[in-house]
């Protein structure tokens, strides 16, 4: 008889979720904490809400997801590095404190290249969404306006330092476009200036402008992503737009420096046979976001690929944060 797909992740989420259970029985009855360091609410809290439930039942002492903001995400990423490397607590988090802080800050209470990947949850590409106000139909027209208009038009970004910033930035230096920056305090404010028209262009994730987009409030005009998005097919990615870059924000899982290899490959493949599963793809999906569930290596290397970008992007920028 056949195996069905779904039979086959549920069978793979079995088995993976049995040697998490043996490793946490031998670690005791303490909780897994997922340390969130950014405000409950977003995609960056909901994916690893969606990945906690689902691997609750193999740990005695549960596993709780604990929001830890402040400090563009410094604050839960410190108490993660020097928490206990025991298996018991895992930074889960966009690309941040992971990744980009620093190259940003001018010190910070841990170091970034100490984390022990574990896995990458999900990509979610980020957009470029204008305003119906710009006169604009699509990026080439987009940048002969900016070409034409230096410092003349206004982008929106999620404050200093974010990825919308710095995908901006890394937009005009290959553009050769120049644009006047305007920080908000988070996604929210942003998109709602740029529906009413008070900013031009934000380069935002995509779960949270899409629907913008799809109500005719504001104008997506390309993915930045190497193939177009699921939610959004009929929209371009920059490349096909004959602009050459990509920006992609990540969900990722690191372990505290010294983690052992064991704890780390067991977490790993419970947590890779959770994003297998039919609901979990689902989910992912209606937040724009695409499962991954990448091996600690693949997560090394490409959490050092996307560093170095940043690391370029920042310098040529100037960007700077206290």
């Amino acid at each position: 008889m056949t195996i069905t797909t779904t039979r086959r992740s549920v069978l793979a989420l079995g088995a993976a979720l049995a040697a998490g259970s043996r490793l946490a029985i031998a670690q005791g009855s303490k909780p897994i904490r997922f340390i969130v360091p950014f405000p409950a609410g977003g995609t960056a809290d909901i994916l690893p809400r969606i990945v906690a439930e689902k691997l609750r039942s193999s740990y005695p002492g549960g596993v709780i997801v604990d929001n830890r903001t402040g400090a563009g995400g410094n604050i839960g990423a410190d108490l993660v590095a020097h928490a206990d490397a025991d298996g018991t607590t895992f930074l889960v988090s966009p690309p941040g404190p992971i990744a980009i802080n620093n190259h940003l800050y001018k010190s910070l209470p841990f170091d970034p290249t100490k984390w022990v990947p574990v896995t990458v949850l999900a990509t979610v590409p980020n957009v470029l969404a204008v305003s119906n106000k710009l006169p604009v139909k699509n990026v080439a027209e987009l940048v002969a306006y900016l070409r034409a208009n230096p410092d003349k038009v206004s982008y929106a970004s999620q404050g200093n330092g974010s990825t919308s910033h710095l995908t901006a930035s890394l937009f005009m230096e290959v553009t050769g476009t120049k644009m006047v920056h305007i920080p908000y305090k988070g996604t929210a404010p942003a998109l709602v200036d740029l529906v009413g028209g008070n900013v031009d262009v934000f380069f935002d994730n995509i779960s949270s402008s899409a629907q913008f987009h799809n109500n005719n409030k504001l104008r997506i005009l390309a993915v930045a992503d190497e193939h177009r998005s699921a939610a959004l097919p009929q929209v371009p990615t920059l490349l096909e737009s004959r602009v050459p870059m990509e920006a992609v924000t990540f969900f990722s899982i690191v372990a505290p420096p010294g983690t052992p290899a064991a704890v780390v490959t067991a977490m790993y493949k419970a947590v890779a046979a959770v994003l297998a599963l039919p609901d979990v793809k689902q989910k992912f999906t209606e937040q724009g976001a695409e499962p991954r569930g990448w091996s600690p290596e693949q997560t090394g290397a490409f959490i050092r690929r996307e560093s170095d970008k940043w690391n370029k992007v920042i310098k040529s920028a100037n960007v700077t944060l206290e």
